[in-house]
């Protein structure tokens, strides 16, 4: 049986937006506001969420206000299931069902304090740390402000309309997994708003906050069976309802603008420098994930607890971790991170989540920048070894061909898939290496013309191809403990 939230839902007023209502948000960043509000005095439980989605979504947002905006969060792992109602959702906003100026106009609104956002990397249209000025849906936007489409083309009209109406100061909180995600949010918004108006992009730098955030939470997509386990144990079907692991971590940069909910109640916690959490994470966590998501989905496993049921895989994992990945890290005092690897794997190999490679796969374009291009990078500065990196890129280059080993389809779900297809269609063996590392958008000149690097991605690369991805794998454990 569901509990009811332990809180008033009544009280709730529209001070927080969160555009991007997809799983993760569902599962993470309101979940840890549910936890808040239960723990808040009756009189300070009144942060209600607005929730929107920009392009697909309409009929989840739909089926959520046909729930009385109420969903359900199943946290699971081998040991059990817990259950909860998450409440803090007020209504929601869909452009193709509200109208194009809903969004920019309920950020105008002088009760909201804050906006989240769970975009996805693609979604904040960047080119060297800075707005993609050549993006269609950018150039579209920029022509047409007043009917923006993409996720900054919003932001801005909807900050245009809240300096029109004098209302002020706001936060802006990136979600998404992208180091420095604050202040790549604030290069976007700023960029966008100083080629539409000056003035308006002056107010924002003086009004409007973009700390950065780290966030934590495996939640893999729902599938027909897990929506089935959920109604099962509720009675019925829940459109919107998640299942996910039990763990969960938000750090985040306590550099508000506006009023701050005391999200430390529901397991936030609050730092001054958020680069070493975000490196921790994004170089062992993510990082390993893509090595799992591309190298065993290359072999034919469609799961990540899969993956670690592969001797090969979770002992090779491990060491992309603690050799590879934990050296190249910023100090964090106080941080196990032994033990944090310990934690990892053991989070991998939770059975009840059936994590697939080919959706951690997906966006790989977006994702080596942050996950892999530093750490080589430092590697090969100090001439310490780094297979275990070369062959998560090698993987990736195998990946494009779009089938497994055993002939089974993996999707290309990527913004370059098109250049990737091609790429795959038209190269082999060495040449397909040069191709992929001359992809800018992945691979900085600094680092693809560096000679011992384009030899460390051939090695690997010809190894997959010559014995297979995981017995390239195995190769390289064994040849490194020989």
């Amino acid at each position: 049986m569901t509990q009811i939230p332990a809180y008033d839902r009544s009280r709730l007023r529209p001070r927080w937006l969160h555009i991007g209502f997809g799983a993760f948000a569902r599962a993470h960043i309101l979940m840890v506001l549910h936890r808040t509000l239960a723990a808040l005095p009756d009189g300070e439980r009144d942060w209600g969420v607005t929730v929107a989605r920009l392009n697909s979504g309409r009929s989840a947002l739909d089926a959520l206000e046909e729930a009385d905006c109420l969903y359900h969060v199943a946290e699971t792992d081998d040991s059990g299931v817990e259950l909860h109602a998450v409440g803090p959702v007020l209504g929601t906003l869909h452009p193709a069902r509200d109208g194009i100026g809903a969004i920019p106009d309920h950020i105008a609104r002088p009760e909201l304090d804050l906006v989240t956002l769970t975009i996805t990397e693609k979604g904040y249209s960047l080119k060297d740390g800075g707005l993609n000025r050549e993006d269609a849906a950018i150039k579209a936007d920029l022509a047409n402000p007043g009917e923006p489409r993409s996720a900054i083309g919003v932001l801005v009209e909807g900050l245009a309309r809240r300096k029109k109406a004098g209302h002020g100061a706001l936060t802006v909180l990136s979600c998404d997994n992208l180091m420095e995600n604050g202040h790549l949010t604030r290069a976007a918004v700023t960029d966008f708003a100083r080629l539409r108006d000056p003035d308006l992009a002056d107010w924002i730098e003086a009004n409007i906050g973009f700390p950065s955030s780290m966030v934590d939470r495996i939640v893999p997509a729902m599938t027909e069976a897990d929506h089935e386990r959920l109604a099962a144990r509720l009675g019925r079907r829940d459109d919107n309802g998640i299942v996910c692991e039990p763990f969960l971590q938000w750090v985040i940069e306590d550099r508000f603008a506006a009023a701050r909910p005391p999200l430390e109640l529901g397991g936030a916690q609050w730092t001054d420098e958020i680069q070493p959490w975000e490196a921790m994470k994004l170089r062992m966590l993510n990082g390993s994930h893509s090595f799992l998501a591309l190298l065993g989905g290359v072999s034919g496993h469609a799961t990540i607890d899969a993956c670690m049921g592969d001797a090969v895989f979770a002992k090779a994992v491990e060491r992309l971790m603690l050799e590879e990945a934990a050296p190249t890290l910023p100090p964090l005092p106080g941080a196990d991170i032994p033990g944090y690897a310990r934690q990892l794997l053991a989070r991998f190999s939770n059975s009840q989540l059936k994590h697939r490679t080919a959706q951690i796969a997906s966006d790989t374009s977006q994702k080596l920048p942050q996950r892999f291009v530093t750490s080589i990078a430092w590697h090969l500065d100090r001439g310490s070894p780094w297979p275990f990196s070369a062959l998560v890129l090698a993987g990736w280059m195998r990946w494009i061909d779009g089938v497994d080993e055993a002939g089974n389809e993996l999707p290309i779900n990527d913004p370059l898939a098109d250049r990737l297809r091609a790429i795959a269609a038209g190269t082999e063996g060495q040449a397909r290496v040069e191709a992929m590392l001359d992809l800018r958008e992945v691979f900085p000149q600094s680092l693809a013309s560096r000679p011992e690097f384009r030899a460390g991605i051939e090695a690997a690369y010809e190894a997959i191809r010559a014995h297979g991805a995981r017995a390239a794998v195995a190769r390289t454990l064994s040849e490194d403990t020989a």
